[in-house]
């Protein structure tokens, strides 16, 4: 019943949000002699703040037209290369034969699938696009697939991330793989599984940005979190339905407004001074800083629901077993060997301020390669940055892309056995 009364909220407060809406047409209208003076400023920016605290945020749109190329600004167009039941596989190409004569080398970035959609990794993108062939996992929200499309589970999450490696593969070009934050461990996975199995289409190089491969290494908040309870609880507690009339109607989930609820909760006093910052620009007119902060929220309150099975196995095997950090992690019946990648590059790289994914967690992934040499390995702890900063940001741009771009170069290699 709980999404039902998400769901009967929302629609309940709908015609105040239009009046509110009607209302700061009114106090905001040329024709308002009243418009410029302080209380009608403040009525509207208290108005503003109800209407983005109730309506609902879509999807947002990566927005990514352009990019620069060897000096050149070229288009970038998006394009769904492959389809499956959760997930779409874009390619940001980059449409000019500046671009085609680089000959850059492919990656494949894998977005989290912890609530919030792939266009968090906006900047991330951005930054690898001017030299890279850039191909990012598009989840789909949970809601939105139909029942008769089947579970989706972290052995599925795995089987996805070979298939797309195999897809990308046809290019003649091993691609490079970025896991950014939660798909770290399926990653991990599928690079064991190819690499036992010798597929040629395995990845020439993995990058782990904060990903919780050993979540027993300083653990933070989200850790603790998913270890108080035993798992029978979170089944009981925080998996719904979907209702009618969604796509996903019947499919068991876990909401991605209780996921936001968890956000938000971490960072309140953060997120609330914020709003009150925010109430304060629109009082004063300053319209950049007011964009600014619509434009963080309307991507930050955008969320996507997640399958059950995904996620009670992810705080099952990820943060109440540790399952692959323990050496017993198992895909679907076969026992999983971190041990048998030899010639796949593994980079890690954390924050030093991380509040979800605490230092060394990401680094415990360089222990289970016991087969991969030294030359092959690579850590970096990028100082003065917090969860987000690792893939985002000033110091992402800067600091930690460059090393990502420089890693994934050495270790290019072509398609072979």
């Amino acid at each position: 019943m709980l999404y039902h009364a998400y769901e009967l909220a929302h629609a309940a407060v709908s015609p105040m949000r239009l009046a509110a809406r009607m209302g700061q047409e009114a106090l905001q209208s040329p024709f308002n002699p009243f418009a410029a003076t302080m209380g009608a400023r403040a009525t509207s920016a208290a108005i503003d703040l109800f209407i983005n605290a109730t309506r609902r945020y879509g999807k947002p749109e990566f927005g990514l037209d352009e990019t620069q190329v060897s000096g050149t600004t070229v288009p970038v167009l998006v394009e769904e290369v492959m389809e499956l039941p959760f997930c779409k596989l874009l390619h940001f190409k980059r449409d000019s034969a500046v671009a085609r004569a680089r000959n850059d080398p492919p990656v494949l970035v894998v977005a989290p699938m912890s609530g919030h959609y792939a266009t968090l990794l906006r900047g991330t993108v951005e930054a690898m696009l001017p030299e890279h062939e850039v191909y990012v996992t598009d989840w789909t929200d949970a809601r939105d697939v139909a029942l008769t499309e089947g579970v989706f589970d972290l052995d599925d999450y795995t089987d996805y991330v070979r298939e797309f490696c195999r897809f990308i593969a046809r290019r003649g070009e091993r691609t490079a793989v970025m896991a950014v934050c939660q798909p770290g461990i399926p990653v991990m996975v599928a690079a064991s599984l190819m690499a036992e199995d010798r597929e040629p289409a395995r990845p020439a190089s993995v990058t782990l940005m904060g990903s919780p491969i050993d979540t027993a290494c300083n653990p933070k908040t989200p850790n603790e979190l998913a270890t108080q309870h035993p798992l029978e609880w979170f089944e009981s507690n925080v998996i719904v339905t979907v209702p009618w009339p969604n796509k996903g109607f019947l499919r068991r989930v876990y909401p991605g407004f209780l996921q936001l609820s968890g956000f938000m909760s971490m960072n309140l006093d953060r997120h609330l001074d914020a709003h009150f910052n925010h109430f304060r620009h629109l009082v004063q007119g300053d319209g950049e800083s007011a964009s600014a902060h619509r434009a963080f929220y309307d991507e930050y309150l955008a969320v996507m629901d997640l399958t059950e099975e995904f996620y009670l196995q992810t705080i099952d095997r990820v943060f109440q077993r540790r399952l692959l950090a323990n050496g017993a992690y198992f895909y679907r019946d076969r026992k999983v060997d971190p041990g048998a990648i030899r010639d796949t590059g593994f980079l890690t790289i954390e924050g030093e301020k991380d509040d979800i994914t605490g230092i060394g967690q990401t680094e415990a992934a360089h222990a289970l390669l016991v087969n991969l040499p030294a030359d092959r390995k690579s850590h970096w702890v990028q100082p003065q940055v917090g969860h987000y900063g690792v893939f985002n940001g000033s110091r992402w741009r800067q600091s930690i892309q460059p090393k990502v771009r420089d890693f994934i170069r050495a270790r290019r290699m072509p398609v072979r056995g």
